[in-house]
């Protein structure tokens, strides 16, 4: 298959009747350029269970709101539109995550949360950008395991059998990976591109052209909660962290050890998101 058959199919993902009627709803809003906040925020309260969880989430240690925001629209108006449609779309595939790879939304939110972290100490600017760029860094996953779901078994399958990095078995069975998977998706879906810069050069920091710092943020995310065994994102593996973050974000040793300090202590108050019943 060439790349632009695989990018027409996967661009196609929401005609998929295995994808979930909110999922398929929330992806018509938020492809509408014109979408504001009160129709997002109308379409939330129609689904108690989803108004329920983007409430956990914007109180968990993602946001940094922690028991302050107890209503829709509180979180809509601290948020921003790009930010709550990003959170917005990750809560959404949380059930389609657990079908794709067991221990990947555990792994998404260990990011966000990690990026945060990470951010508070080094791009202050980024911190609410950031989280969601690395609570979506692995959508391209979803999309792969639903679109070509016995294809991207194979796919995890051989990187346990080999010892690999899921991004290296993916590209020998589609060609790309999951993070031009991503970026392709979320560039339809209308996101900033910024975020999709983000999704795109989460593996490759040093490629990105216009936002290298909050790659680097999430790439090193990605990298300490794996290293941390938190949740599972496709491989046992922890990929080493490209020299240029460390410049990127003038970091040391010493920071690193106080970032995984800290991220022990937020992970230990993060189970509320992480529930079966999300």
């Amino acid at each position: 298959m060439d790349a632009w058959t695989l990018r027409s199919k996967i661009e196609s993902i929401d005609n998929l009747p295995t994808i979930p009627p909110v999922l398929r709803n929330l992806l018509n809003i938020i492809e509408n350029p014109q979408v504001s906040l009160s129709e997002i925020g109308n379409f939330i309260l129609k689904d108690p269970a989803l108004t329920s969880r983007i409430l956990r989430v914007v109180n968990s240690p993602i946001y940094g709101f922690p028991g302050r925001i107890s209503t829709i629209s509180q979180a809509l108006i601290l948020l921003g539109l790009d930010v709550v449609k990003g959170m917005l779309l990750g809560v959404s595939v949380f059930d389609v995550m657990k079908k794709v790879m067991a221990g990947l939304w555990e792994h998404s939110i260990g990011c966000a949360v990690t990026a945060r972290i990470i951010s508070q100490r080094k791009a202050s600017i980024y911190l609410e950008e950031v989280a969601v760029a690395a609570l979506l860094h692995d959508i391209g996953k979803v999309v792969l395991g639903l679109r070509f779901s016995d294809e991207y078994k194979k796919a995890l399958k051989e990187a346990e059998k080999r010892g690999v990095f899921v991004f290296d078995s993916e590209r020998k069975q589609f060609s790309v990976d999951h993070a031009t998977v991503g970026a392709w998706l979320t560039g339809k879906w209308k996101f900033p591109r910024s975020l999709v810069e983000v999704i795109e050069y989460h593996h490759k920091p040093h490629l990105s052209r216009n936002v290298p710092v909050q790659a680097a943020i999430v790439h090193l995310s990605d990298i300490l909660v794996r290293a941390k065994g938190f949740g599972f994102a496709g491989d046992n593996l922890v990929p080493a962290i490209h020299p240029s973050v460390f410049d990127m974000l003038d970091l040391t040793e010493t920071d690193i050890k106080d970032v995984l300090n800290e991220m022990e202590d937020s992970f230990g108050h993060i189970e509320d998101i992480l529930l079966v019943d999300l």
